[in-house]
């Protein structure tokens, strides 16, 4: 696999379709698959842009699709396709557009919802797939938004009425467990090999959630070609790495990032999540195949070709956050082709890609036992020996923030009565302290690797959290009660113990004084339908909407005597869950450990060395204050050229930069109008060369956006 330098990608013919044709004008090149490749090189043939002239860079289009919510909830994390000159993405709204790559002038939108979008829980979207059958009379867009896979004409973005129902699938189906009323999506485009689109979801993780099965559907007709079961059914390998039930009931093990395909091998790479729960695992007792694995699996059939586990029985929700890289290194004088994986653990592992064999060492290490009733934390976890991590691996009191004397002081002080150290300290009723964070390490935005100098370039966070677990428990005889019960088991991990909210994939609104916002009937419509950043609970029984309202809304408590659904894991009482995902940082709010807090790092992947590392956006008022360069927390990834250029937004601090491959030096810096939380697309039409990227923010106390911005050379 080369740099996309060719008319027809080579892609292209393997698969008998044109989505990576460059287009029959030579001076045109297409992003025409999420992240730019299906090996995700993140590379374009485009050299019109270099490092001699990027500093002239200036926007060439700006494209505002509106309705970004005034609350800043609302996001953009669309990598849009380029194809023969138009721009396929998402809006902040969730509406989906053609634009003019050159212009950004509207040619269609699609909206898949009945009226305006406002249930933000109902997830992001972070690209389409597109496709144009052989004799091109016919091209396609496949996209998810709330729980289903639309399929429209990437023409006029009408609906295809021959694709499943009217062209529209439910993604709740075809999962081989009755899961019609719960949380389901697909935020991350899949794949298309032959006639099939292969697709991974969203799930809950809560207790009880749907299982995260990946499912290949004709691309014609939306029926079901096959389906591979993460959590394995009696009589299929690794169903004895479960308790004999857990197929029935276990959730999660999902496949929300994304894949990668090798058309020519036949062979598509699933990176999954943990189980659910995620913090408590005394109901799934094992080491949980396949979650938090790489699987390899035959595209045409869905059988498993080999898999490897990067984390055993997961109680940390370290799923695997990006899509692996495909590329070719030299060992040993040999060439070998093989897939790349970052982590949230910031761990590089590198496998064979043929038969899944670590290329580099990896060995299991001790790792401690947990102390929670009923748990049983794995005795040892996979670690790569040679290939160094990205980011730190623990945090101690000689890791605490030093960027003043009282923040020291602070975060000293709470750190005395926290448990901390291994980076593999399980969950505890004490409290413990969370590193690397649950936002990684490396996150969904993902790496970029170049293939002609071997290098991978991953941008990642450094960012202290504290878990603290607590038993669910209710007073089963009152309405108050038990709704105090189901807050803890259900909502108290994003909103907090005390409701006073929380930094789950945004800022979470505090719930004290919500008597004052809603009344019982809007309570229950926004617990059975969703709303904000919350998902729907719809599979929540009324008298248990009832009973929380009574404790939310402070309603009279009374007595009852309503039967509770014994035969469901996530109605158990003696269940525990965490007090909220809490971020561990000083009095002024900036992360409790020294910098840098996000990085940038481009590693050698055939040496497994790193060639250089830098903070990765800044803090300008801690810069004021004489402070070297922090980083920021950052999302989104890098999109590079082959001619050694790297192109990235992501931080907090809402700029888009331009590094220097080779050394990780600003080549070009400038603001947007709102941050970044996107990897960019590289594209060409008529000879001009352009890089795109959404605006959307809304995440890490940022306002939100609407807008799609393009730069380009004057």
């Amino acid at each position: 696999m080369n740099f996309l330098k060719l008319t027809l990608h080579p892609l292209g013919a393997l698969l008998g379709l044109s989505l990576i044709f460059s287009c029959s004008d030579k001076s045109d090149v297409n992003w025409p698959v999420y992240l730019g490749d299906y090996g995700f090189f993140n590379d374009t043939a485009g050299t019109e842009i270099n490092k001699d002239n990027v500093s002239d860079l200036q926007v060439a289009w700006t494209y505002q699709g509106g309705k970004a919510d005034p609350e800043n909830r609302s996001q953009i994390q669309c990598n849009p396709l380029i194809v023969d000159g138009v721009l396929y993405g998402s809006t902040a709204s969730l509406r989906f557009i053609a634009l003019n790559a050159a212009t950004g002038e509207l040619i269609w939108t699609y909206n898949p919802f009945d009226s305006d979008f406002q249930n933000f829980g109902m997830g992001v979207n972070r690209g389409l797939i597109f496709w144009e059958s052989p004799d091109k009379q016919e091209r396609r867009l496949y996209f998810a938004a709330g729980p289903y896979l639309h399929c429209v004409n990437a023409d006029d973005g009408k609906l295809v009425s021959s694709f499943a129902e009217g062209g529209k699938l439910s993604l709740n189906t075809g999962l081989d467990r009755d899961v019609e009323d719960r949380f389901v999506l697909s935020n991350t485009p899949g794949v298309i090999f032959e006639d099939k689109i292969i697709i991974g979801t969203r799930v809950d993780e809560t207790s009880g959630a749907a299982p995260g099965h990946i499912r290949a559907f004709n691309i014609h007709t939306g029926e079901r070609a096959w389906i591979f079961h993460t959590i394995p059914h009696p009589g299929e390998y690794g169903h004895d790495t479960w308790p004999e039930e857990a197929w029935k009931e276990i959730g999660g093990a999902n496949a929300w990032t994304g894949m990668a395909l090798d058309p020519k091998r036949g062979y598509v790479f699933v990176p999954t999540g943990s189980a659910s729960y995620d913090f408590y695992g005394a109901d799934r007792h094992g080491q949980n195949l396949f979650a938090n694995s790489v699987l390899a699996l035959n595209a045409r059939t869905g059988e498993r070709i080999w898999h490897f586990q990067t984390i055993h029985h997961d109680i940390w929700d370290r799923d695997l956050p990006a899509p692996p890289n495909l590329g070719t290194i030299t060992i040993d004088g040999q060439q070998r082709d093989v897939v790349i994986q970052i982590t949230k653990m910031g761990f590089i592992y590198v496998f064979d890609r043929d038969t899944g064999e670590p290329v580099f060492p990896v060995e299991e290490v001790p790792a401690p036992e947990s102390d929670m009733p009923g748990e049983m934390a794995w005795k040892t976890q996979p670690v790569p020996a040679v290939m160094p991590p990205f980011i730190r691996q623990q945090y101690h009191r000689d890791q605490v923030t030093d960027i003043s004397g009282e923040a020291q002081e602070y975060v000293l002080d709470v750190l005395s009565r926290t448990r901390y150290g291994d980076r593999f300290l399980p969950p505890t009723e004490q409290g413990g302290i969370v590193f690397p964070g649950f936002d990684g390490g490396g996150e969904w935005g993902g790496a970029a690797f170049n293939p002609k100098t071997r290098t991978l370039f991953v941008n990642a966070n450094e960012i202290p959290w504290i878990m603290t677990m607590v038993e669910v428990k209710d007073d089963a005889t009152t309405n108050v009660g038990r709704g105090a019960g189901l807050y803890t088991q259900f909502c108290a991990g994003c909103h907090g113990a005390d409701r006073q909210g929380g930094d789950f994939m945004g800022k979470v609104p505090s719930l004290v004084g919500l008597k004052d916002r809603y009344d019982q009937d809007g309570f229950a419509s926004t617990i059975k339908n969703g709303r904000g950043a919350m998902p729907a609970f719809a599979w929540l029984r009324d008298y248990q909407v009832e009973d929380l309202a009574a404790y939310l809304l402070e309603l009279e408590e009374k007595t009852t005597t309503a039967a509770r659904d014994q035969g469901h894991n996530y109605d158990n009482p003696k269940k525990y869950t965490t007090t909220g995902y809490i971020k561990f940082k000083d009095h002024e709010g900036y992360p409790a450990i020294k910098p840098p807090w996000g990085t940038l790092s481009a590693i050698d992947i055939e040496n497994a060395e790193i060639k250089w590392q830098v903070p990765f956006g800044e803090h300008e008022e801690l810069s004021r204050r004489g402070l070297p360069v922090t980083g920021t927390e950052n999302y989104g990834g890098p999109a590079i050229t082959s001619n050694g250029l790297l192109f990235i937004a992501a931080s907090q601090d809402e700029k888009f930069r331009v590094f220097d491959q080779e050394n990780g030096k600003i080549l070009f810096e400038t603001e947007l109008p709102a941050a970044g939380y996107a990897t960019p697309s590289i594209y060409t039409v008529d000879g001009r060369q352009f890089v795109v990227i959404a605006c959307g923010g809304g995440k890490l106390g940022t306002k939100s956006g609407d807008s799609y911005v393009a730069f380009a050379l004057p």
